[in-house]
């Protein structure tokens, strides 16, 4: 087996398990490559020195790759999107960090997942992108966002107005602090924060969700994933931003946004031992209570 290792940052407690991970694999004879950067990092900050070949960007990214590994928060998981774009290289996250609904594997359980990864003892759930087109200042495998897609005022300014089109139809004008559209992966983040719903990763769905309506009765909504949405900001600003994921973006005010869903899929790996909505319970706190 050939396994990419990608990670960003670790806190000095988990490099206890960091260097668990790299015995094992070395012990079980997995052929590893790792993220550049994250290598220079371990050895400039923990004197941690993994004796691997590398990869710098998704370009030199091997496609016979049968893993990645993330190590980290869900944040690193979604940026290691931007790396396996379309190759279908299956994705598993090691959580080192807090919440974890995408990077499902505490840590405390590697070993485990990593003997079932290696006896393939797994199957692939297949995460839907939204590809966000703004006209040139967002470009190559950027476009893409696995989260959410998200609108938002710049810096303390008042609050703008988002004009709103599914499918070449007027839907409606937000006038908010921002407007996010999210994935089904993406509706345990910043639009669960905002009010929206939760919604099962198998959902064929997008969800969306104002940020801080000036009118009450504007309320998430949930359409087909096939929706072609249109979004369109008139502010006092001359720009705004726009968020993909953890990237963010200046957008000239008036810029036509279309976000649809992305012409390919990205591939997490489940273990058998871990159930979404399992996670789902302990994450937010479901059923801690007393009368349960």
């Amino acid at each position: 087996m050939k396994i990419a290792i990608y990670g960003q940052q670790i806190a000095a407690e988990n490099i206890a398990y960091l260097t668990a991970l790299f015995n094992w694999l070395n012990t079980h004879n997995v052929k590893v490559t790792i993220y550049k950067p994250y290598s220079d990092y371990l050895l400039r900050e923990f004197q941690l020195a993994p004796q691997y070949p590398v990869f710098s960007s998704d370009t030199n990214l091997d496609t016979d790759i049968d893993c990645l590994i993330s190590i980290g928060g869900d944040g690193t998981m979604l940026n290691t999107m931007l790396l396996v774009r379309d190759t279908g290289i299956p994705v598993i996250g090691l959580n080192t960090g807090r919440l974890g609904f995408l990077s499902s594997v505490p840590k405390e359980n590697m070993e485990q997942a990593l003997t079932q990864l290696l006896d393939r003892k797994y199957t692939l759930e297949h995460r839907v992108l939204l590809e966000v087109n703004a006209g040139n200042d967002i470009k190559g495998s950027e476009i893409l966002a696995l989260n959410d897609a998200t609108v938002l005022k710049k810096d303390t300014s008042s609050m703008i107005s988002i004009h709103t089109w599914l499918n070449g139809e007027f839907f409606t004008t937000y006038w908010a602090d921002g407007l996010i559209v999210s994935t089904p992966t993406g509706s345990t983040g910043y639009s669960l924060s905002c009010g929206g719903p939760i919604i099962l990763p198998t959902s064929q769905s997008f969800v969306i969700t104002p940020i801080a309506p000036h009118n009450l009765n504007m309320r998430p909504v949930i359409v087909p994933d096939s929706t072609h949405i249109k979004l369109v900001v008139e502010s006092r600003q001359e720009s705004n931003l726009i968020s993909l994921d953890s990237r963010s973006y200046a957008l000239k005010t008036g810029t036509e946004i279309l976000i649809q869903k992305a012409k390919f899929a990205v591939n997490l790996i489940k273990m058998p031992n871990i159930s979404y909505i399992e996670t789902l319970r302990n994450k937010l706190l479901w059923g801690v209570d007393k009368r349960n």
